[in-house]
């Protein structure tokens, strides 16, 4: 029976110490929360807002004529273009359709003109190192 009480006491008094630790860290608590907010600024909230500052910028520097890809997966040319909205000639049957700018999903004629901008500077590269070889 003693040796009981004996256990007890043991198992009581670590349970105390145990709380008094956790009673003491509240500071490391707080550097932990302010670890984990600023973990999910960094790798979810800041690439999100700058991606949707590209988008934005990508929609209000639509032109007419620029071929586009809607969210629904629709590809167009640009027909007019309003504030809010615009008005697009699908490619395939030649029908018009008027949507909010914010379905564009991507700008064809510009990501085409980057492309090529890149395969230009990948051909000079290409040549200023076969005239370094010879």
């Amino acid at each position: 029976m003693n040796l009981a009480f004996n256990s007890l006491n043991l198992l009581l008094d670590g349970e105390a110490a145990a709380a008094q630790q956790q009673q003491s860290n509240p500071i490391f608590m707080l550097v932990m929360l302010g670890a984990m907010v600023l973990v999910f600024w960094l790798f979810i909230i800041r690439p999100q807002k700058k991606q949707k500052k590209e988008e934005e910028k990508m929609r209000n520097e639509l032109s007419i004529g620029d071929e586009i890809v809607t969210i629904g997966g629709i590809y167009g040319r640009i027909v007019s273009i309003k504030e809010d909205s615009f008005v697009m000639e699908s490619i395939a049957d030649k029908s018009k359709y008027k949507f909010a700018k914010w379905a564009i999903q991507q700008n064809l004629t510009v990501h085409d003109a980057q492309e090529a901008k890149g395969k230009a500077a990948k051909e000079k590269k290409a040549k200023k190192s076969k005239t370094e070889d010879k």
